[in-house]
C-alpha cells in the first residue's frame, strides 16, 4: 500500500484526488489544510509520497525543511505552471517529482507510482529545458537583492534592508547584471519575476552569513514583486 499525504488547502482538489485514489486502489491518502498541519503529522508519521500543493505558503526554505524532516517520504511539488529555473531549484533541493495538476488523471496516478517507486518524475519537456537551458545560479543574498529590487528600493534602502553597505550593493548589481544579462534595474526585476517567483512560490530563507560584509541576511523575502516599482530604483 502506497501511503500518500496531501497538502493542499483547495477542498475541491482535495476531494478529487481523493476519489480518484480510491477508485485505483493500491493508494492510501490522508490529508492536510495548512503548513503547521503538514508539519506536525511529518513529525508523527513517515508517509511514502508527501504530494505539495504550491501555494504561496510553500517557499523554498520551507521545502528544503520538509526535505529534511521527510527522510523516508519523496515529495512531489503539485504546480500549475513551473519555470525552467525554479524546477531546477526544486529538484536541487531533493524534490523527487514536478506534477501539472492539468494532466491527464493516468498520468497523474503513475507520476505517484513512479515516484513511491523511488524514481523521479519529469515531464520529457521540461527535463530537455532543464538539459540544455544555460542555467544563471545566484547566491542567496543575490536572491534576495533583486527581490527587493524589484520592489523599487533604492540602493541606500537596499543597504539598510540587508544589512550591508552602499559600496556593496553596487558591487552586488554590477555582478549581477553580467551573470544575468540585464542592462537595467528593470531587466532584473523582469528576471526576478520570471524565474524566482514562478508558481506563486516565494524565496524565503532563514539567515545567512554574507562572505562580502559579515553580516547577517534578513530571514524574510517578499512573496510579490511589481515590475512597476522597480522603474523607481537607481542603477
Amino acid at each position: 500500500m502506497t501511503r500518500i499525504l496531501l497538502y493542499s488547502p483547495q477542498p475541491i482538489l482535495t476531494i478529487g484526488l481523493i476519489k480518484i485514489l480510491e477508485n485505483k486502489g493500491g493508494f492510501s491518502l490522508s490529508t492536510v489544510n495548512s503548513v503547521p498541519a503538514l508539519i506536525e503529522r511529518l513529525e508523527s508519521e513517515q508517509p511514502s509520497v508527501i504530494l505539495i500543493d504550491a501555494t504561496p505558503d510553500i517557499s523554498l526554505g520551507l521545502l528544503s525543511r520538509l526535505r529534511s524532516m521527510a527522510t523516508a517520504a519523496h515529495l512531489v511539488l503539485w504546480v500549475d505552471a513551473i519555470s525552467t529555473e525554479f524546477a531546477s531549484q526544486v529538484v536541487g533541493l531533493g524534490i523527487r517529482g514536478v506534477l501539472r495538476k492539468t494532466l491527464p488523471i493516468e498520468t497523474q496516478v503513475k507520476c505517484l507510482e513512479t515516484v513511491a517507486g523511488a524514481e523521479p518524475w519529469l515531464e520529457k519537456p521540461l527535463t530537455d529545458k532543464l538539459l540544455f537551458a544555460k542555467r544563471t545560479v545566484l547566491t542567496a543574498r543575490e536572491r534576495q537583492l533583486i527581490a527587493l529590487l524589484a520592489q523599487g528600493l533604492k540602493n541606500k534602502e537596499l543597504a539598510c534592508t540587508l544589512r550591508i553597505t552602499e559600496g556593496t550593493v553596487k558591487v552586488y548589481l554590477s555582478r549581477l547584471f553580467r551573470k544575468v544579462g540585464a542592462n537595467d534595474r528593470f531587466e532584473l526585476a523582469l528576471f526576478a519575476l520570471k524565474n524566482l517567483y514562478s508558481s506563486q512560490l516565494n524565496y524565503s530563507r532563514p539567515a545567512v552569513e554574507d562572505s562580502t560584509s559579515g553580516s547577517e541576511t534578513p530571514a524574510w523575502i517578499p512573496s510579490f514583486v511589481s515590475v512597476e516599482h522597480a522603474r523607481a530604483g537607481t542603477r
